[in-house]
């Protein structure tokens, strides 16, 4: 999914909610400004914005970049010209894998640039999950121990652990991660 629909999304649901840009930009402590360009496609949030802002709105953050199911040929395949995907600022961009988010888990395909990571702080969330690295190297904090990674390696803990993730390496990491139903 583009940058601007998913913008689109966020501003609609801000909307029904009675919130204000102002409101959202205290929220996540971004400016009335950034909250407005993410609205029109223009600026890309980081991860922690797209939680923040989920938390706010009280949706899943999948749900700003999950295909609508009549969209998709079928029920059960996603092929790759129908994923949906969603850009994040600093160099992360998350592909929806399942063809929607209502089973008990989950699929994205991430790519990280070079240097690219989750967010500066540890984050949390509900559910498990778990991936395998298809090329590249990533850094995984989990609980305050840190595991280095690399292609053909695969991870899985329980997300309300505290954890992030960074490409410690000079070309782009991928990934296939799995989400248990949050």
């Amino acid at each position: 999914m583009s940058d601007h629909v998913a913008g689109l999304r966020i501003k609609y649901l801000r909307k029904k909610k009675g919130l204000s840009l102002q409101q959202v930009a205290d929220t996540i402590g971004r400016s009335v400004g950034f909250v407005s360009q993410i609205e029109r496609g223009l600026s890309r949030p980081s991860i922690e914005d797209i939680g923040a802002i989920a938390e706010l709105l009280e949706v899943d953050y999948l749900s700003f970049f999950t295909a609508k199911k009549e969209q998709l040929a079928n029920r059960f395949i996603v092929k790759r010209s129908e994923r949906s995907a969603l850009d994040y600022r600093g160099g992360i961009s998350d592909e929806l894998l399942s063809p929607d988010i209502s089973g008990k888990f989950h699929m994205l395909f991430t790519e990280l640039a070079s240097g690219a990571k989750s967010s500066d702080d540890m984050m949390k969330d509900s559910g498990e999950q778990g991936g395998y690295v298809l090329e590249g190297e990533l850094e995984l904090m989990i609980d305050g121990e840190i595991f280095k990674l690399e292609a053909g390696d695969s991870f899985q803990f329980v997300s309300t652990t505290p954890h992030s993730y960074v490409n410690t390496g000079r070309v782009p990491t991928k990934i296939v991660w799995v989400f248990s139903q949050r």
